[in-house]
């Protein structure tokens, strides 16, 4: 949409801003524009953390935290086993 916007077309925009809104007041708008941005991605980081921290699955303790990643495996591969239900038999 504004992917070809050249130099003379931002001049123009530019001089009729500062047509409408005076010298005196471009700074004070450019600086509230850029705290509402600021506000605006603080936000955004502040969702996407809570977010990320919700779908996390909390750790059981804190020895958890400690344990290798071999254990951790050996861990989880026995979990699963124990959840495989046994093949069936067929005699």
């Amino acid at each position: 949409m504004f992917g070809n916007l050249g130099f003379p077309e931002l001049l123009i925009i530019m001089v009729v801003i500062l047509l409408l809104f005076g010298a005196k007041r471009i700074p004070e708008i450019a600086g509230s524009m850029g705290k509402g941005i600021r506000e605006f991605k603080k936000n955004i980081n502040e969702a996407t953390r809570e977010v990320t921290s919700e779908t996390k699955p909390p750790l059981e303790s804190d020895t958890q935290s400690r344990l290798t990643s071999a254990e951790l495996e050996r861990r989880r591969t026995s979990e699963e086993e124990a959840e495989r239900p046994a093949p069936k038999r067929l005699l």
